[in-house]
């Protein structure tokens, strides 16, 4: 069952391929001149392998020949095709599938007779025709009786890829082409064909020949003034060229110039040139000038030119002018307010030469426009245009402008210069001109593209003839990127990129601040002197407070009588045991030390005078005692051992007196140690009340205390001066 549903379905494909070939189309036959005749037909290639048989009958029908071909095409020989004769032609095509023919067709040969191109054997001018040359050429083929033919001529200067084309009929093999340039160079080509054929043959080969030379054509003549020096005298340089129509390859030998001031042709110069510009150098007179280029056959007719003097006035009449593109040239318009003058010179020099010689210039007639063509211009490059107005002699003031023949974007950006006026919100940004060579046509904008540090990206448009720009609306305490675009009408070109941080505070909020702040301040101390004036008192008791009189105050009055209780106690006591002369320690009270810090000063010792000289030769006794009274500094050092003197010096500083206060405490306590370890105690025995010094306000008093070494020494008094 498989079986035969796979050779059904064979079947199937193979009948849905079979196809028979393409009916043959479009028939064409050419007869080769003595060669051929040679027909195609379409189409030109079949899917499957196609056989061609193709029918020929000549003779007017009386004969019958087969061609059998494997492509599209296929040639019949002679003596079969011999013109004149009238063929039909037939085709059919053949494959395994089947057949298919074409309709029948007839050729007149001689309508489709194609010859071989023709041999140009030279190109001769003509002695004394200087606008001709003379072409002959010879033909392959040989008609018998010559025929009438067609031909067509081609030529064109050897420095131009224009063709100019020129058709003729003849049984000849000659030709005088006229109406060229005299001492031309040309390229000339040739082709023809029979009279009843409608098919030419190929091109020939090019020939060269050379018109014959003339006598030189006139001139155009023109001036470029230059200022005059302080003689009065100036530089004129004269530009000439030949006149519209003359030959550009004339042969000239030379030019004469002749100039003479206009009020004295007496004064006339030659000069002798082969250069086409000359700088004459003349003085501030009208002057007239002569122009003249000669070969070997003659002059030329002189060209004239009048110099304006110095001081003389020019007209003016152009009121406006305007450069624009127009297709492939350079369109220049201008208007004139002035009808009678209708003849202008227009000049154009690239803006970035300064050297006259290379100044083009061009005379025109009977218009107030001028084209040029692109190509004959530099591309992306600025143009000075100048239009002098011309009436009779005199030359009139100039209007100039400046134009592109051909834009681009800039090759390079504006450089920015600086970012200034940087403040919280605002910026100035300032950026250079681009170079003319680097601007590749006219800066219509600048465009100003600003962009936060990871923010979006801003731009702002200005005119080209503004060189800074300032930005708005940014963002305090920011890093911002910036850079500038010079557009033409073409694009443009991005400069170099500059970075720049915003203000966190403006200057005019500092000022802000700093006045509110010293206003506030004012107005306080205006407050506080007001209130000064109205209550004096209380601005003095905020100044200056009270301070307590320390001797003024009642703690040593107070004090001063119970020690004097206790001296006398003191001396009873010592009245009674004279042979005794240990110190006996008097009871300290326990606030003692914290009633010398507080008021050390008026804390005052009251020992009689006769009781210190009394205690003194008891305690004596014979033996010599030291007794030292230091001004100095005290040298109150905790780590003194009690068996030394000690010394107490004058303190003037509450500091001081605090210092030396728990210097004394120490010593005390440390020599009370000592006699208690040894079975003894260390009391104050008396003290003695020195007399204050009047002159100042917190005297020291001079006090004794004597201390007992130990028991089996005698006890050696130390003085201390406080």
């Amino acid at each position: 069952m498989w079986t035969l549903m796979l050779w059904v379905l064979l079947l199937l494909c193979n009948f849905s391929l079979a196809a028979p070939p393409a009916k043959p189309e479009n028939i064409s036959c050419i007869l080769y001149h003595n060669r051929n005749l040679t027909c195609t037909w379409s189409p030109e290639k079949e899917i499957s392998a196609t056989k061609y048989i193709v029918t020929m009958t000549y003779s007017f029908g009386k004969r019958r020949r087969i061609c059998n071909a494997t492509s599209a095409s296929c040639s019949f020989f002679p003596p079969y095709v011999l013109p004149p004769d009238i063929c039909s032609i037939e085709v059919e095509a053949q494959n395994e599938d089947g057949k298919n023919k074409s309709d029948t067709t007839y050729w007149d040969l001689y309508s489709i007779m194609k010859t071989e191109p023709p041999e140009i054997l030279s190109v001769k001018r003509i002695l004394g025709m200087a606008q001709m040359v003379q072409i002959r050429w010879r033909t392959h083929e040989v008609f018998d009786p010559i025929p009438y033919l067609r031909y067509t001529l081609r030529f064109r200067t050897v420095n131009s890829t224009h063709w100019m084309e020129v058709g003729f009929g003849s049984y000849d093999h000659i030709y005088n082409l006229t109406g060229l340039q005299a001492f031309m160079e040309y390229a000339v080509v040739l082709r023809y064909r029979t009279n009843e054929s409608s098919i030419w043959s190929n091109w020939s080969k090019e020939k060269m020949g050379m018109t014959e030379e003339e006598a030189p054509y006139g001139l155009e003549l023109w001036r470029v003034l230059r200022p005059a020096d302080t003689e009065g005298k100036r530089k004129v340089l004269l530009l000439w060229k030949k006149a519209r129509g003359a030959p550009i390859l004339e042969k000239t030998l030379g030019y004469n110039i002749s100039y003479f001031p206009e009020n004295n042709t007496n004064l006339t110069e030659v000069i002798n040139s082969t250069n086409q510009h000359c700088e004459l150098l003349l003085t501030g007179e009208t002057h007239w000038v002569f122009v003249t280029s000669y070969n070997s056959l003659g002059t030329s007719p002189k060209a004239i030119l009048r110099i304006p003097a110095v001081q003389e006035n020019t007209f003016r009449c152009i009121e406006g002018m305007q450069a624009r593109l127009a297709e492939d040239l350079l369109l220049v318009e201008w208007q004139s307010s002035a009808p009678k003058v209708n003849t202008w010179v227009v000049e154009w020099l690239l803006d970035s030469e300064s050297e006259f010689p290379s100044l083009s210039w061009e005379p025109v007639s009977q218009a107030m426009n001028w084209t040029i063509k692109q190509d004959k211009l530099k591309p992306f490059s600025c143009y000075n245009i100048s239009v002098y107005p011309i009436l009779g002699d005199q030359v009139g003031e100039p209007y100039s402008i400046q134009a592109y023949a051909k834009e681009k974007a800039p090759s390079e950006g504006p450089k920015v210069t600086k970012v200034k006026n940087i403040g919280v919100k605002t910026v100035t940004v300032t950026w250079k001109e681009i170079p003319k060579s680097s601007r590749n046509g006219f800066i219509n904008n600048y465009t100003i593209f600003y962009q936060a540090e990871g923010g979006k990206e801003f731009s702002k448009t200005v005119n080209s003839s503004i060189l800074q720009c300032d930005l708005e609306s940014l963002t305090r305490k920011t890093s911002y990127t910036v850079w500038v675009m010079a557009s033409t009408r073409a694009g443009g070109f991005n400069g170099t990129v500059i970075n720049f941080k915003t203000l966190s505070i403006s200057v005019a909020e500092i000022i802000f601040i700093t006045s509110l702040v010293g206003g506030g301040l004012l107005l306080l101390i205006i407050f506080t002197v007001t209130s000064a004036l109205k209550k004096p008192d209380r601005l003095t008791h905020l100044c200056c407070p009270d301070v307590p009189n320390p001797a003024e105050s009642s703690l040593a009055t107070w004090r001063g009588d119970d020690i004097k209780d206790k001296s006398n106690k003191e001396e009873v006591d010592d009245s009674g045991n004279t042979d005794d002369r240990i110190l006996k320690v008097c009871s300290v009270p326990a606030d003692l030390i914290d009633k010398l810090v507080v008021n050390f000063e008026n804390f005052l010792e009251v020992i009689s005078t006769e009781e210190v000289a009394k205690g003194q030769e008891n305690i004596l006794g014979g033996e010599a005692n030291e007794y030292v009274t230091s001004p100095s500094r005290p040298p109150c050092s905790p780590g003194k051992s009690l068996e030394e003197p000690l010394v107490i010096t004058e303190i003037t500083s509450r500091d001081s007196n605090n210092q030396c206060l728990e210097m004394v405490e120490e010593i005390y306590s440390q020599a009370n140690e000592q006699l208690l370890s040894s079975g003894q105690s260390l009391g104050l025995d008396y003290l003695s009340e020195g007399v204050p010094n009047p002159y100042l306000k917190n005297s020291v008093t001079t006090r004794e205390f004597l201390v007992h070494d130990n028991a089996h020494q005698e006890t050696k008094p130390s003085a201390i001066m406080m």
